[in-house]
């Protein structure tokens, strides 16, 4: 093992004191990232890329909790947010949602409303009726945006039947009603419970954090971790072609001689290649952290995702090295998959706005994985959240691992 790390630790020294390295895996990620945020606007706080999420709405209850909804959907507070369009029909909502042209229908059926505040000459409710959300599997984000929204006014329905049930019951077990009144009591309270969501939109963005600073997401969250994740194809090709240089002049022989195994020669430089990925990521989350002032969550979850992210590109970069027969072949095979992987992956612009078909492809990317569990974590996401972008990386790296093993091995590579 101290064998592996030595070797491990060479390579990162060398790849650090190559001045040229350090331009393309520091350096020109940092001036992407600031020129992108120049260019977009990035670094006006209340600027956000989220925004104007079309949403189709059905409402075939026509009472107060149906009207309440569509209400929420379109008050002030969630104008910038939320474009919501109107629709008689389920069919129809449906259709723009399969045609791309929106992120998600709401659809309130009959009696939604009568199913939840009580009859006031009877006092009871109908049958429970559902909301149907039928969400665009391509704009997972808006989707899940409009879903909270959703999830945010039905909670506090339910907490406004409770409440009137907890009052009702606590007015008889007092006296001050009759039970024979309960019911008729109850259906008011409910009506009022209705007329005051409608008046009262129940959702309202609150744009601070817990500290009492302002909140927002900033798409300099978005792009610094796509540069950096793009940069990082290079690295690791980069890295890699040491291999095939020191076949092709005479030093891996040297290697062969020292009492040293192929599988100790091989597992040093892939660790070499691991290590310096995983420092070049760290800097670069770590300066964009201080000079952009991005905050990135826990940092036991960021280092995960840098540790996994980095793992699944050195799958890239060894099975590059593994069917590459030069060090220039390496060299361009690792630039062309570099700038592949940013443009598929989504280092210059969001795929969820792409169609599906895209959006699977980028999949086979590390950086589309990566930059899904950055900005998840910078939005205030959770491990929980980011734990199977974490397992796909993690399973990306080993099975390219072990091809480009099985393919070195079998074309002798460190054969004299």
């Amino acid at each position: 093992m101290n064998k592996i790390l030595g070797i491990g630790w060479k390579e990162v020294k060398l790849a650090f004191r190559d001045r040229a390295g350090l331009i393309l895996m520091l350096l020109a990620p940092m001036l992407l990232t600031l020129g992108l945020g120049l260019v977009t606007g990035s670094f006006n706080r209340s600027s956000s890329p989220v925004s104007g999420i079309p949403v189709v709405l059905v409402n075939l209850d026509r009472a107060q909790i149906g009207n309440a909804i569509v209400d929420t959907f379109a008050s002030a507070e969630l104008k910038d947010l939320m474009d919501p369009m109107l629709v008689s029909d389920a069919a129809s909502a449906r259709k723009m949602v399969d045609d791309d042209k929106a992120a998600a229908a709401l659809i309130i059926p009959v009696g939604f409303t009568d199913s939840i505040i009580p009859n006031t000459s009877t006092g009871a409710t109908g049958p429970l009726e559902q909301i149907e959300l039928y969400a665009n599997p391509t704009r997972t984000t808006s989707a899940s945006v409009v879903k909270t929204i959703l999830e945010g006014f039905l909670g506090q329905v339910e907490v406004g039947r409770i409440s009137a049930e907890t009052s009702v019951a606590a007015l008889i077990d007092q006296g001050l009603i009759q039970p024979g009144d309960a019911a008729q009591l109850g259906a008011q309270i409910g009506m009022q419970q209705g007329v005051g969501l409608t008046a009262n939109p129940a959702i309202a963005l609150e744009q601070s954090t817990t500290s009492g600073s302002a909140a927002g997401f900033n798409a300099l969250a978005y792009m610094a971790p796509g540069m950096a994740l793009m940069f990082l194809m290079y690295t690791v090709s980069y890295g890699g072609r040491s291999i095939l240089y020191e076949k092709q002049h005479g030093t891996l022989p040297r290697l062969m001689v020292a009492p040293l195994t192929t599988s100790q020669i091989l597992g040093g430089k892939i660790l070499g290649v691991y290590l310096t990925g995983v420092i070049q990521m760290l800097i670069l989350i770590g300066a964009s952290a201080v000079l952009f002032d991005l905050n990135w969550g826990n940092p036991l979850s960021i280092l995960l995702v840098v540790l996994s992210a980095v793992f699944a590109a050195v799958g890239w970069g060894s099975l590059i090295v593994a069917f590459a027969k030069t060090p220039s072949q390496v060299a361009n095979i690792g630039s062309a998959m570099m700038l592949t992987f940013g443009i598929l992956g989504g280092s210059f612009f969001s795929v969820e706005s792409m169609p599906g078909w895209y959006t699977i492809l980028s999949r086979i990317t590390p950086n589309a994985w990566g930059i899904s569990s950055f900005s998840t974590l910078a939005a205030g996401g959770t491990l929980l959240d980011i734990l199977p972008a974490v397992f796909a990386l993690l399973a990306m790296g080993g099975v390219l691992f072990i091809i480009s093993v099985v393919v070195i091995r079998r074309r002798g590579l460190f054969q004299e």
